[in-house]
């Protein structure tokens, strides 16, 4: 039996969301120095990218809310407590007794770059199904976002469309993050199907220059973002380290540059900047077709800042920074 996890009072009384995300959030085993032993030791911290993205809208004051599962354990508790803490939403949040919370070993090289090794065979974050989603929530949201990591398995998969389907239908924006881990897919060619499978119903679009790629066949960064542009995406972000932002909208693309950072952790670099422009499109209060491309470069602009905060610090959740670390590091006093 699956149980609903608690939330505070002021997050009961709401209606509605900015942004709802759905998907995986799970433990990233990030290392630390090994022991006096020599053994190696692991440090743990909340993550997931669509939990990442949540925690950052709401540590910017967006109302976000969180759908999916975790197991009846310590990390599953743990999770849902860590996003109670910063403000999401977890009426949607499920505990299943049935299946551990899934777990991320993280490995970082020398410029803090990442690599991975999951637990997640499988993880209660793939068993929610089309039946247990807070259908309410999803149709009354601004905003909905998921990722691909929540197309690898069933019944996952079918809640994964199931709720893209009615936040379409009920207006909202849709937004999403195909994020390429490979050992959690059978092959290249069933991730390249399955990323490609939901590009017909996104609105916005944030990528990776290594993983644009497989929704195109396309190497060149441009040429491969203004393609998803024509197939009816409105804008698309390519996230390229620490160079920035690549945009491309129909009124042509811009490469929005990144700020200087020291990096510790990349880990939910990419989903801090998502967090960060989802924000501004949240706080625009434009319809989607209103948006030009200036706007998309100044919600970029701030999605940059924001990430070159997040990189600074160890963790995903924890790294996510106040409004005012943003605008300082921008400069500005306001958007």
């Amino acid at each position: 039996m699956n149980d609903h996890v608690p939330h505070c009072p002021a997050q009961q009384s709401a209606k509605a969301a900015d942004i709802v995300a759905l998907g995986e959030i799970l433990i990233d085993y990030t290392p630390l120095p090994d022991s006096d032993a020599g053994m190696a030791v692991f440090e743990q911290n909340p993550g997931g990218a669509p939990a990442n993205v949540l925690a950052c809208a709401a540590k910017l004051g967006r109302r976000t809310a969180f759908v999916g599962k975790v197991g009846d354990d310590l990390q599953g508790r743990f999770l849902a407590q860590t996003l109670q803490r910063i403000g999401v939403d977890t009426r949607a949040l499920l505990v299943d007794p049935r299946y551990f919370t899934t777990l991320a070993f993280v490995k970082l090289s020398e410029t803090g770059e990442r690599s991975f090794s999951f637990a997640r065979k499988p993880g209660a974050d793939t068993q929610i199904t089309p039946e247990e989603l807070d259908r309410d929530l999803i149709a009354n949201c601004g905003i909905f976002h998921f990722g691909s990591l929540s197309l690898t398995d069933e019944p996952v998969r079918s809640a994964t469309e199931a709720a893209v389907k009615l936040a379409k239908a009920s207006g909202a924006i849709i937004a999403y993050d195909p994020n390429y881990r490979p050992l959690l897919w059978e092959s290249r060619d069933q991730a390249m199907e399955q990323m490609r499978r939901p590009l017909s119903t996104v609105d916005l679009l944030k990528v990776s220059d290594d993983e644009i790629a497989l929704l195109t066949g396309v190497d060149d960064l441009a040429q491969s973002a203004r393609l998803l542009v024509d197939r009816g995406i409105r804008c698309v972000a390519v996230t390229i380290s620490s160079e920035g932002a690549l945009l491309a909208t129909r009124e042509g693309t811009v490469m929005v540059p990144g700020f200087p950072t020291r990096p510790v952790d990349t880990t939910g670099a990419g989903d801090s900047f998502w967090g960060g422009f989802l924000t501004c499109v949240s706080e625009s209060g434009k319809p989607l077709s209103a948006l030009t491309m200036s706007d998309f470069q100044r919600f970029a602009r701030f999605g940059n800042a924001v990430a070159s905060l997040c990189v600074e610090k160890r963790g995903a959740i924890p790294a996510m920074p106040a409004r005012q670390e943003v605008l300082a590091r921008m400069g500005n006093t306001d958007l």
